[in-house]
């Protein structure tokens, strides 16, 4: 089907739509950035009227282009196109931009707005999110497409700024998508040099076109004003399949704005009243406050209804293909449903029944028999895959000329890791999962806390779990880290103990619908010997008990992870001594904290004296232990040494735990 491109008059007036209603929606608020959605107007309407592939009433379809404003602060022009070209987003709605419990907020949130394809506001995250997507969109259709018919064959479009291409996340993100030659995605930056500060050239003078030509891509220069040289250079960078583009669009923030225009006052503060008045008298624009007029309507429905046959049209194609594939066709069932086999418990204990070892080694045991399983999961490691034990053996690594493979190599880029993790779950078909060290979970929270905010279940394995890494030092031992990812609303951290805790983890990340940080040890681990009324239920409750039921013992000893078993043998010494102890595992203390009060209680008996035991800082058990209770752990950062040598200097030994906690009952 062939699309008559829209004249650039017709052009024209949409973008002046976009920048008044920007502009009087951010003065109706008193809050918002005018000056991206006005500078940026005529790419977004050369983008949407002509090139972008969607269906407002199927805002889902796997086959959409998928638009993604990084500039997040830009959000009033998301919103504008998303209104003009009949997503249901009312002008009531833009009216309320910014207000309790609009559809409007302050920046683009994924599963509040329609049409918005991801969460975007922290600069250079949802460029590299694209990348994500774009990887995720070339490995679904080497899966899926067929000589006869490409369900997948659609793009991934971003519109980027100064800010999004200087922090540091767009170069390790670009790197890789020029490596991976991704020639799906194309990028707008809308380079109008402003920034909240003033110029860019304040702290900037980089040769943007020459590091993007270093990274691999296709690079066009062009003036973002003028409607035929942005169709242009789209249509250019939709040739160029060997690379993925960028068209660096020299811009003037505020365009239109009389006074504000190319000035940092208009970045993130409204125009004022009088200013908008100036500001339609010189784009010559009539129409009533928030009015669309009928020839700006016209326009954008004509588009609309275009793409609404190619809809149709890619649903019988679809559905033919369904019919004539019955191995891909359950393929793509099983993948885009993300299906989970309705024994998953039971195979994933069977990996690693009566296996001890370090629960990096045990998880690749376990993820072995995943990868088995569910023809979803993808994913690979920050340069760390040996130690790691991420790799899905005898599957292909993806690279720039195979897409089939499932293990992906993140280069040395924690935070594009988790970014790229965060635009393939949210693509969809896939679980994606990335790994690093624990104490690189620093390198890539921004991506981590994102996941969690956007509800993606994304899995991070982080290993090398505490100070027990040894020689490596401090630099290398987390401290803090799993107490700080713990703060995290909404992201499952599960630090396991054994095999059988480490398969449950894995169960407990499959199943759940948001993120997972997997906390796993470098040293081995003995098998914990779990009391006959164990099940794997209990362990998915997030705390329960692994020692033989004592009605009432006279001290609640929890722990974690390597921990667990320590705690084991200190409650042997303690019994010698006539002190009984009730060991309380706890993989996850979000889930155990969410179980009801009778369980909690059951666990952690009133009246009982509580211990919390674990290689980190120690104030998320708080508010398990109480102020009454005992933490033992560690709240300066380690040393360089082997790993026994620091768990006696340390006080981890067993004899040394049951040393303190008698202690502490005496008092």
């Amino acid at each position: 089907m062939h699309h008559i491109m829209i004249p650039a008059d017709k052009a024209r007036r949409c973008a002046d739509a976009i920048r008044i209603i920007s502009a009087e929606a951010v003065d109706r608020a008193n809050s918002g950035h005018p000056g991206l959605p006005m500078g940026a107007a005529d790419c977004a309407v050369a983008l949407w009227g002509n090139f972008l592939v969607f269906n407002p009433d199927d805002p889902r379809w796997p086959n959409r282009d998928r638009f993604i404003l990084s500039a997040g602060h830009g959000s009033m022009l998301l919103y504008s196109l998303l209104h003009l070209f009949g997503y249901d987003l009312s002008m009531d709605e833009i009216k309320n931009f910014r207000q309790w419990g609009s559809k409007t907020p302050g920046h683009p949130e994924y599963g509040h707005t329609v049409g918005v394809e991801v969460t975007t506001g922290p600069l250079g995250q949802g460029f590299a999110n694209g990348v994500g997507m774009g990887l995720a969109s070339r490995m679904a259709a080497e899966r899926f497409n067929t000589p006869d018919f490409k369900p997948i064959n659609h793009y991934i479009y971003a519109l980027c700024g100064d800010g999004c291409l200087q922090e540091g996340i767009s170069y390790e993100a670009a790197a890789l998508a020029g490596h991976l030659k991704l020639g799906n995605l194309i990028y707008i930056y809308d380079s109008n040099s402003i920034t909240i500060e003033g110029k860019t050239d304040l702290a900037w003078s980089e040769d943007v076109e020459g590091r993007f030509i270093a990274c691999g891509w296709h690079v066009q220069k062009i003036d973002g004003h003028n409607n035929d040289q942005i169709v242009a250079a789209i249509g250019a960078a939709k040739a160029e399949t060997g690379k993925p583009s960028i068209v660096i669009a020299t811009t003037c923030i505020a365009y239109g704005s009389p006074s504000k225009q190319g000035s940092s006052g208009a970045h993130g503060s409204p125009l004022g009243t009088d200013e908008i008045a100036a500001t339609r008298k010189n784009l010559g624009w009539d129409a009533a406050p928030f009015e669309v007029p009928e020839d700006v309507q016209a326009t954008c429905k004509q588009r609309v209804d275009e793409l609404k046959l190619r809809y149709a049209s890619w649903q019988r194609g679809f559905e033919s293909w369904h019919a004539s594939n019955p191995e891909k066709s359950k393929l793509w069932d099983e993948m885009w449903h993300k299906h989970l086999p309705a024994n998953l418990t039971e195979e994933l204990l069977a990996a690693v029944a009566g296996k001890d070892g370090a629960t990096r080694a045990l998880s690749g045991t376990v993820l072995q028999k995943v990868a088995a399983l569910i023809p979803s999961l993808v994913g690979g490691s920050a340069d760390l895959s040996p130690s790691n034990n991420s790799d899905i053996k005898g599957s292909a690594s993806v690279q720039a000329d195979s897409f089939a493979g499932r293990n992906l190599h993140f280069g040395i880029r924690e935070h594009a890791m988790g970014a790229v993790l965060n635009g393939m779950a949210l693509y969809g078909c896939f679980i994606p999962y990335g790994a690093t060290f624990l104490v690189f979970a620093d390198y890539c929270r921004p991506a981590v806390r994102l996941s969690a905010l956007m509800g993606q279940q994304a899995i991070y394995i982080f290993t090398h779990d505490s100070f027990f890494v040894g020689e490596d030092g401090p630099t290398h031992q987390p401290i803090e880290h799993v107490a700080s990812l713990r703060l995290i609303p909404g992201l499952q951290v599960i630090r396991p103990a054994d095999g059988v805790e480490t398969a449950l983890a894995w169960q407990a990340a499959l199943r759940y619908p948001g993120p997972t940080a997997l906390i796993l040890t470098r040293q081995k681990l003995p098998v914990i010997d779990r009391p006959v009324s164990f099940t794997p239920a209990d362990a998915l409750r997030g705390g329960y008990a692994v020692s033989a039921p004592i009605a009432v013992p006279a001290v609640v000893i929890m722990a974690s992870g390597s921990e667990v078993h320590v705690a084991v043998e200190a409650a042997a010494l303690l019994a010698a001594q006539g002190t009984t102890a009730r060991i309380v595992s706890v993989p996850c203390l979000e889930t155990f904290l969410a179980q009801p009060a009778e369980y909690r209680n059951e666990m952690l008996p009133a009246g009982i004296p509580r211990v919390a035991f674990e290689a980190g800082r120690g104030m998320p058990w708080g508010s398990l232990i109480g102020c009454d209770g005992l933490f033992i752990g560690i709240e300066h950062f380690g040393a360089s040494a082997p790993d026994k040598v620091l768990a006696e200097q340390f006080g981890f030994t067993a004899p040394q735990v049951a040393e303190r906690i008698a202690a502490f009952l005496k008092k």
